[in-house]
This record gives C-alpha cells, structure tokens and sequence, in this order.
C-alpha cells in the first residue's frame, strides 16, 4: 500500500522533494550530500563524518537486512538525515535485532522514503552540495526558503563528535603503539590497526602535540571526520608540531589536517560524495595506476603545481616524510566494501620499521613537489 507523501526536501533554488518519513520527524537544516554505496546503511548512518548531512542514497532499497549492534561505527550516530527510494520495515537478516527506522528514530535522524533520488542526485551533481530543509509538506515555501536563507550550518561539528577523553584499545605482543587523533573516527579504524598487532590510544580532536609525544607513539594518525578542515585550527597546530619527530598518518578530514600543517590550502568540492565502497578510485601519481578502493570526495588539495586527474583528489603528499614512504595517503578505511585492499594498504604504510632514525620532512608543499 503506497504511504501518504508527509514531509518535504527543500532545495535553496527553490525545488522540492516530496516522501514519506520515517525515523524521526523532527525539522532540520542539514548539507545535502549523496552516497553510491550498494550496502553499508547502517554504517553511513553512524558515521560521525556524516555529522549534520542529510544523506541521499542512490542504490534504490534501503533498510531491507536491518542493522546488527557489531556494525556501529560509533556508539551515537549523529548523521542529519538519510533520504531513500525505497525503505524496507521488514528487515530479513539472521543478524538483525532492530529496523533501520527505529534507530534512527532513537537517535533523533530524520528518514524520507519515496523520493525520487535520481532526479534529486542529479541535482546535487550539476547544482552543488547546498543547504536542505527537511520538513513537513503543510509548510509554506516561501516561508521554507526564509528558513534556509536564515541558518549558517555549524562549524564545530568535530568538537561535537570527537571523545571528550582519551581511550585505549590494546592487543598483546603489540609491534607498534599508534596515536589516533579522533576528529570524528570510525571504530573500523581501531579494528583494523588492532588487527594488524598495533595498540591503539585514541585522543581528542583538541590534545596538544606534547601530550601526544608523552605517550611514546610509533606513530600517530588523523583520522576522518565531519566539516571544513579550517574549521580546526588547533588539530593543525598539532599536527605541524608533530611533523618531523613522529610518523604521520591521514585519513579523508585527517589528510586534509595534514596538508594544511605543510602548507597547502583546501578548497571545496562542488560535489561531496560519501563513499562507494566498489567502484570508484584512488589514484597514484606518476604511475597513474588506479587501485579500487573507497573514496571520499568534498575537498580537494590544493598543490603549487598541475597535476591533471580526473575524478579523483590529486595528493601531493606523495614522496618519503616523516618515516614512511607511499604513493598516496589519501584513504579511507572504510565499512567492509572492500577489505582486502585496505588491509594491504594499512600494511603498507603502517607496519614500517619505526625504529629506524625519523626522515625530516620538507617544509612545505612547493619542495615536496619539486622534490
């Protein structure tokens, strides 16, 4: 039986989206963004670099194996919204023990089912990532449309998110003690580096570079996260003090932290995907090999210097600093899309000899380039 179309996606230009809801109800301006990702819901949906997005996901039934309390990427999801073609309430899944809509309903995530999602993609590719009102079809647009002009999204969403106190994630017979900076980290992160024999200590998005150095790290990663890398300014600090006396490691937001320590600058992307988790690439410079791999696209680095890539985000970051040697660092550990290439790439650049002298990185992204 089709359900009664109840709330509204209001678009700044003006166009609007009709569906049904489902989750909770609540009113919200939220940044709308798109997710090609054929699985993984539950995932996205508690992954805190969604923090204050209203997700569109284009693989067309959503809800359908429910979710599973081992699949959380973070105890609390703060996504804003998640926007489907099709949702299923009667999830079959040998690993289910709760629909989609009553989590989100539980954490206060808004839902609207029966959108057209390709028109609404299609949108978002040609027009931009832009504010999104999310409301009932009774109001007004023009009074809609006031809302949006009205609100300025948030800039703390990392403070929002990232643990208020360090945590500890041991394994026994640990070959390597890394540092996650937490500025919105998915626990696969953890699992991943425990399962390659690193004990992990996680801080907050705010711990100085002193702190972190007292705790004797083989290396410290940045990790992913929501918002405008500017937005964190002290992280930054952080890391440009670290560079040089420990190994560093970026991912997705944490790469971006990474770049603006050496000196480049950000700018964002028209577009900003989630992650597909079986298609897309990232790509190695010089070699322009592609590996398949998830990616994450919503800012790009900017570098002194042309690299021409299409569909990707060009790292410069490519050449031996700070210990470790790779071609590009710009990666996500993601849900489980693709496991294999993840370990290997972890592999790669985490499991190094740490104990050999640390190599002085270049000071800034015009040497690294002409290097």
């Amino acid at each position: 039986m089709t359900q009664p179309k109840d709330r509204m996606i209001l678009l700044e230009d003006g166009q609007a989206f009709y569906g049904t809801g489902f989750g909770a109800r609540a009113d919200a301006v939220l940044e709308l963004v798109f997710n090609t990702s054929m699985v993984g819901y539950q995932e996205i949906v508690s992954d805190p670099s969604y923090t204050g997005q209203a997700v569109v996901m284009t693989y067309p039934l959503i809800g359908n194996y429910g979710t599973a309390p081992q699949d959380y990427e973070t105890a609390r999801p703060t996504i804003g919204a998640l926007i489907v073609h099709e949702y299923n309430d009667e999830p079959s899944n040998f690993r289910n023990e709760a629909s989609l809509a009553a989590v989100m309903e539980r954490y206060g995530i808004a839902g609207i089912a029966g959108v057209d999602t390709r028109k609404l993609t299609r949108s978002i590719r040609d027009y931009g990532t832009r504010k999104a009102l999310l409301t009932t079809v009774d109001t007004p647009v023009e009074e809609g449309l006031a809302r949006l002009a009205a609100t300025t999204l948030p800039h703390d969403a990392v403070a929002r998110v990232s643990r208020p106190a360090p945590e500890e994630y041991p394994v026994a017979d640990a070959a390597f003690h890394v540092v996650a900076i937490d500025c919105g980290m998915k626990q696969n992160i953890v699992r991943s580096l425990n399962g390659l024999g690193c004990s992990v200590t996680v801080v907050p998005w705010n711990t100085d570079a002193e702190a972190i150095l007292a705790l004797s790290p083989d290396g410290v990663l940045i990790s992913n996260g929501p918002g405008d890398p500017t937005d964190v300014p002290a992280t930054i600090e952080t890391v440009r003090a670290l560079i040089g006396r420990v190994p560093l490691f970026g991912i997705c937001l944490g790469h971006q932290i990474l770049s603006l320590a050496y000196g480049a600058k950000t700018y964002k992307l028209k577009v900003t995907l989630g992650s597909p988790a079986n298609f897309n690439c990232f790509f190695k410079l010089v070699t322009y090999n592609a590996d398949a791999a998830p990616k994450h696209e919503g800012a790009l680095i900017w570098e002194a210097g042309e690299v021409a890539l299409s569909n990707t985000e060009p790292t410069v970051l490519e050449h031996e600093f700070t210990g470790i040697s790779c071609d590009n660092i710009n990666f996500i550990f993601d849900f489980g899309g693709n496991p294999t290439n993840t370990t290997v790439f972890i592999k790669d650049i985490t499991l190094v000899d740490l104990s050999q002298p640390v190599v002085q990185a270049p000071k800034n992204i015009a040497e690294i380039i002409a290097a």
